[in-house]
């Protein structure tokens, strides 16, 4: 006879399948691989202009490798401190990322009085991308063809005025070192982004700048943008016919703006890891070499250790430029 059924049993047994049931569900689904949903990458700049080509480019890439979307998501304004300070109190999970540039990392730390993340304590290095030369480009009314021209033309307006993607930004910088190198008095003309800057140098609202390769490739292509010189040491692929400053006696004169990829501070390293992994496929793709290389655009991939000490050097290097030129954005 089987024994009479314990309803003490039942119940103890109840609690015993539901923790079993527990115990292997609750870890499976904590060890979800990652990643698991779509990843937004933020941009801290309005759509069109060279930090979002590049981004759209590698995202595109990045996300077939990882099985999963990434969604552009700009966020301009500000210097790019209003993308970086939502990145920066994301949660570090490895599903918001940020176009990190010049600006956020090097500059904003000196620029501003107070900032509402800490450039190098509230992210966590994925990797460089691309370096964008820079090109002092003119309106071609203005009837200059190399930088002596510029330089006399320059010095009958009376302080020129001259455009860039937002205070702050890598190209406003270039233009003060250029303009302490030169001897030059030049006006500041800020824009959100450097699709809107270049629109209104090719309208003639503003007389020139110094323009990105990804954002003015196209305009100097077409002739709506004349090129006086090139902010690097040598000339830029697709660019050659055009001479750099250098070439022209401004030594020593150098300017990039360049990118990287970052994460939330206290995103988990293997979750870094899987993303530099994704972003080195993505630049060694041959594909997109190419398209990058059609822009001008030097690729510098590496390793997260490596962003965070070019970072560092970029740093010292534009706190100098800002601090002798008294730019102060608050």
């Amino acid at each position: 006879m089987h024994p009479p059924h314990s309803p003490h049993l039942t119940l103890r047994r109840r609690a015993w399948l539901l923790l079993a049931l527990a115990g292997a569900t609750g870890p499976a689904a904590a060890a979800e691989p990652y990643p698991a949903k779509p990843i937004e990458w933020v941009v801290p700049y309005p759509a069109g202009g060279g930090t979002d080509v590049v981004a759209r480019t590698l995202a595109e890439a990045m996300g077939k490798a990882l099985g999963q979307p990434i969604i552009i998501n700009n966020k301009p304004g500000a210097a790019t401190n209003i993308g970086a300070e939502y990145v920066a109190h994301a949660k570090a999970d490895g599903y918001v990322l940020l176009s990190a540039d010049t600006a956020t990392l090097a500059a904003n730390p000196f620029l501003y009085t107070k900032l509402a993340y800490s450039a190098e304590k509230d992210f966590a290095p994925i990797g460089l991308t691309v370096r964008f030369p820079m090109i002092l480009v003119v309106n071609p009314q203005v009837p200059v063809k190399t930088l002596a021209e510029f330089k006399a033309w320059a010095k009958t307006q009376n302080g020129a005025n001259y455009a860039t993607p937002g205070a702050g930004s890598p190209h406003h910088l270039a233009t003060e070192l250029f303009r302490a190198q030169a001897g030059l008095q030049l006006t500041h003309v800020p824009y959100r982004g450097a699709a809107p800057a270049v629109q209104d140098v090719v309208a003639g609202q503003v007389p020139f700048m110094f323009v990105d390769t990804a954002s003015g490739y196209q305009f100097i292509a077409a002739g709506k943008l004349r090129p006086i010189g090139v902010a690097s040491p040598r000339r830029v692929p697709n660019f050659e016919t055009i001479p750099t400053l250098q070439e022209q006696g401004l030594k020593g004169f150098e300017a990039y703006a360049w990118q990287g990829l970052v994460a939330p501070a206290g995103t988990p390293p293997e979750v870094i890891a899987k993303l530099n992994a994704a972003l080195l496929g993505a630049l060694g793709s041959t594909a997109i070499k190419a398209r990058l290389q059609t822009l001008g655009l030097e690729s510098i991939p590496g390793t997260p250790r490596q962003m965070a000490d070019y970072a560092a050097a970029e740093r010292a290097k534009w706190s100098q430029v800002i601090q002798t030129s008294g730019i102060k954005l608050d």
